[in-house]
């Protein structure tokens, strides 16, 4: 594994991606580096990292990638997303049958579905099941990550959290499809995916 994040741990722990919640379920008990005196466990970098890391080797491979995210704070981030590697996106309401009917206009055959958060994002989750689509999950702390086949460990209640994450994931795709040759090519900016000024 690298010893080199991908991006100052200083930039990390600005974000917020690290902070979970004080609610922490059993499946999510090996990504939690401590649990702070005011209850809040705190995720472990590294592995968020990593999982950053593999996602995009994985997704690169794909050309219909899904994102869908009904958190209204995922969406700037999703549709950025989207626009850098030409993936589709759902923000808000997931319109049942999307994944599953072929007769729906809305329709979508896809190779991998990216969700926000498990709980919010059920149907979506539901359906990727139904119809054997691999589903990569961001998951806090207090998440269930039974259906999940790849789990990137987050806080995924934060734009800038969000932001930070989609524009790395985003930014290790176009490099393992070799559309960039490194980081400095990537055109866009953490803001342009967080919203705000960084």
């Amino acid at each position: 594994m690298p010893d080199k994040l991908l991006i100052p741990r200083e930039k990390y722990l600005a974000s917020g991606i690290h902070i979970g919640m004080k609610q922490r379920t059993k499946q999510m008990k090996d990504f939690i580096y401590k649990i702070r005196p005011d209850g809040l466990a705190v995720l472990n970098l590294k592995q968020i990292d990593e999982r950053i890391r593999f996602a995009g080797q994985f997704l690169a491979r794909l050309n219909k990638i899904l994102v869908v995210g009904r958190k209204s704070v995922s969406h700037d981030a999703i549709e950025k997303f989207g626009e850098a590697t030409s993936s589709e996106v759902v923000v808000g309401r997931f319109l049942p049958g999307t994944l599953t009917n072929p007769k729906l206009k809305r329709y979508f055959e896809a190779e991998a579905i990216i969700i926000i958060d498990p709980l919010t994002d059920y149907q979506a989750l539901k359906e990727a099941v139904k119809a054997r689509v691999p589903i990569v999950g961001i998951a806090d702390t207090f998440n269930e990550t039974r259906d999940l086949d790849l789990i990137i460990p987050a806080n995924n209640k934060s734009k800038k959290s969000l932001g930070v994450l989609f524009w790395l994931l985003a930014r290790e795709i176009l490099k393992n499809r070799k559309r960039i040759k490194s980081d400095s090519d990537f055109e866009y900016k953490i803001e342009d995916f967080a919203g705000e000024k960084f």
